[in-house]
């Protein structure tokens, strides 16, 4: 097998060979052309590049007015702000002033119909955002043509003085000998060179590969300027670094999080009594109470026979949304009997997204919580909401209250699931049925849907809302 050192010197010795018959052809010709084209292009590339960062600010205003989030406008004015330092560039350029002035004018159009598409979407003016999308449209497609007739003017010109230097062939023979020589001695030092970069690349993956050997993961990614096969090989093996490091986080994950169930298992245990004695017991309440004409007392006791037998089960258990609103109409059916009219509960759920699985008790503790740390205090105009329905793929839970709201630090805090802190059930949380916190549903619905994500929006004084996004799969038999 030949060696990559051997084949790139095979490689340029035959490249110089042919640069020495070529510029025996044509020397004179190509070094004007290489004068030529060294003070054209610069001219060339800047036109280029203002095509190219037009059609990007344009392709970026685009996802803006489609996604209008803050990453998305961000793009967007970083693109403008590129464009109009390429403006500052060219009109510093010694051009046709007429040319140069229309191009300009063209320019500074674009940027502004940009920003009056931003804020168009800004106050959801939909008439104004697509007129001006539209406009903005046309003139990127008039700075294209523009470019392109300017570059064409710019390599005619070109094609013009060309005919000029070959005037000049006889005057550059006696420079052949001394450029031929220094084109030889510059290739075989980019050869040495060239070949140098490749085996200090290898050196590199094989002392990175060493170190994932011993289980060092977290070390830096090897870095490669030219893209050829050792740019790919280079990539690839950053890349299997990066998914052994995420593997072995997850498995960290996964095993804190068995152990943070088997205690909250253990202390529940602890906490309970027989459960077959305590359903049986309700039972006989319940019927006695019925017997005795107290309904409402008999529907009471119901709830709580099924919120106490949903709670006790197994919490790694898989079950469907239409469990999960099924606990929490009860859970709601015991809280409104203690309120009374002080609190409202309103539902709206889609019935095609109650096949869809999750972990059992997820929605319960969000709703405790609603209750607990949001209206429990209120005298009189609380209402909790759960809304249930379908968008894309996705299915979507909303939980909503107008309680006492909470800060961005507490919700921050929440959202937290990396901190060290661990998630247990909370002392704190005496008037809950479950004692399970927000943070660890988050960390249960991470591990049973890497694409599910809890969203929290709060304000203090003007209530809660949680939204949880599900994969939207078929249901559990």
């Amino acid at each position: 097998m030949i060696k990559i050192r051997t084949k790139l010197l095979i490689y340029f010795v035959a490249t110089l060979l042919l640069i020495v018959t070529v510029f025996f052809v044509q020397q004179q010709s190509n070094q004007k052309v290489r004068d030529l084209y060294d003070e054209n292009a610069d001219h060339l590339f800047l036109l280029n590049e203002i095509t190219n960062m037009t059609a990007q600010t344009y392709q970026s205003l685009q996802i803006y007015v489609l996604e209008p989030l803050p990453n998305n406008l961000s793009s967007y004015e970083e693109g403008k702000q590129k464009l109009r330092q390429l403006q500052r560039e060219f009109s510093a350029m010694e051009t046709e002033e007429i040319q140069k002035k229309n191009y300009l004018n063209m320019l500074s159009s674009f940027v502004e119909l940009s920003d009056q598409t931003v804020e168009g979407v800004n106050s959801q003016d939909i008439q104004q955002y697509s007129m001006y999308l539209n406009e903005a449209e046309k003139t990127s497609s008039y700075i294209h043509e523009k470019t392109l007739e300017l570059i064409n003017n710019q390599l005619t010109d070109y094609k013009e003085l060309s005919l000029l230097i070959e005037k000049r062939i006889t005057n550059t023979k006696n420079m052949g000998t001394a450029i031929i020589i220094s084109i030889i001695i510059l290739s075989i030092l980019f050869a040495l060179w060239f070949s140098n970069g490749i085996t200090k690349t290898i050196g590199r993956l094989t002392r990175a590969a060493q170190k994932i050997s011993v289980g060092h993961y977290s070390g830096d990614d090897v870095v490669v300027s030219r893209k050829d096969e050792l740019w790919f090989l280079t990539k690839t093996f950053n890349e299997m670094k990066r998914n052994i490091k995420q593997s072995v986080s997850e498995i960290e994950e996964k095993a804190r999080l068995s152990q943070l169930l088997k205690e909250m298992e253990l202390k529940s245990l602890q906490n309970q009594i027989n459960p077959h004695f305590l359903f049986n017991t309700l039972n006989t309440i319940s019927k006695t109470s019925y017997i005795e004409g107290a309904e409402r007392t008999t529907d009471l006791i119901s709830s709580v026979s099924a919120l106490l037998r949903y709670n006790i089960g197994n919490l790694e258990r898989e079950t469907t949304l239409k469990d999960e609103v099924a606990i929490v109409k009860e859970y709601f059916f015991i809280q409104k009997t203690r309120f009374r009219n002080r609190v409202s509960f309103e539902k709206q759920v889609e019935s095609a997204c109650l096949s869809t699985p999750l972990p059992c008790l997820t929605l319960q503790p969000i709703i405790e919580n609603a209750f607990m740390h949001g209206i429990e205090d209120m005298a009189k105009g609380a209402t909790i909401s759960l809304t249930i329905y379908q968008k894309d793929e996705r299915v979507c839970i909303v939980v909503k209250d107008n309680g006492i709201g909470m800060d961005q630090q507490t919700v921050d805090r929440l959202l937290d699931t990396s901190s060290e802190e661990e998630v247990s059930l909370s002392q704190k949380s005496s008037g809950h049925s479950t004692g399970i916190g927000m943070r660890n549903v988050i960390t249960r619905l991470k591990l049973f849907d890497k694409e599910s994500h809890i969203d929290i929006d709060s304000e203090l004084g003007k209530g809660t809302t949680v939204t949880i996004h599900l994969t939207n799969r078929k249901g559990v038999k």
